[in-house]
C-alpha cells in the first residue's frame, strides 16, 4: 500500500501540515534562548526520533514482528509524551502559555490524542531530518 498525505487527513484527530508548522513555531518561540528549555527540547527530539524510527518501519513489519516490537513502540511513545509534558510544564513554570501542548490533546480525555501527539513527534523529527542536510 502506498500512503499519502491525503489518506492521513482522513483519519480521526489528525493535524494538518499547516497546524503542525504553527504548533512547532509556537513551541520554538517559547523555548527561545532558555538553556533549560533547549535541553528539554533536545531530549524530546531524542525520544521522538526513537519513536518515529520504529513507527516508520511499522507498516513494513509482519504481524509477528509487530507483536514482538509493540511493547518497545509503546515504551518509546510513552517516553516521547512524557517529554512533551515535561517541556510544557517547564515553560508554564516560566510564565509561558504552552498552548501547543493543549492543542495536541491529552489521552486521558480522548485516546486518539495519543496518535495526534505521535504524529506531531514525527513532524518534529521530519523537520530536524530535512534541516540536517
Amino acid at each position: 500500500m502506498t500512503n499519502t498525505y491525503q489518506e492521513y487527513l482522513k483519519e480521526p484527530k489528525v493535524l494538518t501540515f499547516e497546524q503542525m508548522v504553527q504548533l512547532h513555531e509556537e513551541m520554538i518561540e517559547e523555548i527561545d534562548n532558555d538553556p533549560d528549555a533547549q535541553e528539554l527540547y533536545q531530549e524530546l527530539i531524542e525520544r521522538a526520533t526513537d519513536y518515529s524510527s520504529l513507527r516508520a518501519k511499522w507498516i513494513l513489519l509482519s504481524r509477528e514482528e509487530k507483536l514482538e516490537k509493540d511493547p518497545l513502540r509503546t515504551s518509546f511513545h510513552n517516553a516521547m509524551i512524557i517529554h512533551f509534558n515535561m517541556l510544557a510544564r517547564y515553560l508554564r513554570m516560566k510564565g509561558k502559555k504552552a498552548e501547543w501542548r493543549d492543542q495536541l490533546g491529552y489521552e486521558e480525555d480522548d485516546p486518539y490524542c495519543r496518535k495526534t501527539i505521535g504524529d506531531f513527534g514525527c513532524y518534529i523529527v521530519f523537520i530536524n531530518s530535512i534541516c540536517a542536510r
